[in-house]
């Protein structure tokens, strides 16, 4: 008997919808497509608002409050080498000390040395030390010692502008004599310091003479112009009025100068006339109170 082979057949899928079964497939990929966008959005979003991405401004107010900016930035890195520039000392004062006294000396040293803008170029203890320094260095403020070992600081100062009139020299002196201050200052000193004085105050006369005024203690300012107009004694006047105090008569003063007694008497006259004394005598008193003559 024959077989009857069966035939099982897959039903068949209409061509409407194979075509909704496509539209199906792309709307799922359109969708996942659109997840996927939507997905990446977010993803934007969330970086921008990551504080990681904010701006300067908001990460880092207090540098925008205070005025600074971050480091990296140019602004900063300009303002850096400004204030590196401006940190450079300005060519600094350059000083000559003279002064006899070693622990005087020595504090000035240190005081000088203290300071960014000054420095100190060379010390000496006597005038021809103090006058060759000068020569070599030429400095901006030389501070003077009135009273040196074997002359005297004016002579000093007067040898020195002679030959440098340009020469700004402060006298240093523990001399309360209006004469020897009044006699330096004429001489072209720049400055009257006493010794007592405090070291800010020091340093702020030496400041201020070097940019080219003078400092003139008020007593003897005062003093000056009571005296405005008057002679100044004469160096032949000078040499008659230490002999006087020597103890010398007329006649040994004639001797000594190898002048007549008569030019002698005539000097003494007018030293007398020009200090208003009673007397020679009184003369040399006057004359070692105004601190033209030592004692």
């Amino acid at each position: 008997m024959a077989k009857t082979a069966i035939v099982t057949r897959a039903p068949l899928v209409s061509a409407e919808a194979l075509r909704k079964g496509r539209q199906g497939m792309a709307l799922r990929s359109s969708g996942a497509s659109c997840h996927r966008q939507d997905d990446s959005a977010k993803v934007l979003e969330v970086r921008r608002e990551s504080p990681l991405r904010k701006p300067l401004g908001a990460a880092f107010p207090k540098f925008i409050a205070s005025g600074l900016a971050p480091a990296h930035s140019p602004s900063h890195r300009h303002d850096s080498r400004s204030a590196a520039i401006a940190m450079i000392p300005s060519k600094p004062i350059r000083i000559l000390s003279v002064e006899d006294h070693p622990v005087f000396r020595e504090g000035l040293s240190a005081i000088i040395g203290s300071q960014q803008d000054m420095l100190l170029v060379a010390q000496a203890a006597n005038a021809a030390e103090a006058i060759a320094e000068f020569r070599r260095h030429r400095p901006d403020i030389t501070l003077m010692g009135l009273r040196l070992s074997g002359t005297n600081g004016t002579d000093t100062l007067i040898a020195i502008r002679g030959e440098f009139p340009w020469a700004r020299i402060m006298m240093l002196t523990t001399s309360d004599s209006v004469g020897e201050i009044e006699r330096a200052l004429r001489a072209g000193a720049s400055a009257y310091i006493p010794r007592s004085m405090p070291k800010n105050e020091l340093l702020a006369v030496i400041r201020s003479v070097h940019s080219g005024r003078r400092h003139i203690p008020p007593e003897v300012a005062a003093y000056l112009a009571e005296h405005l107009g008057e002679e100044d004694l004469t160096t032949r006047e000078l040499e008659v009025l230490g002999l006087i105090r020597d103890g010398n008569r007329n006649k040994q003063i004639a001797d000594q100068l190898a002048i007549a007694k008569t030019t002698v008497n005539f000097h003494i006259k007018n030293l007398v006339d020009k200090l208003h004394a009673n007397d020679r005598t009184h003369a040399v008193t006057i004359a070692v109170r105004r601190g033209l003559l030592q004692i």
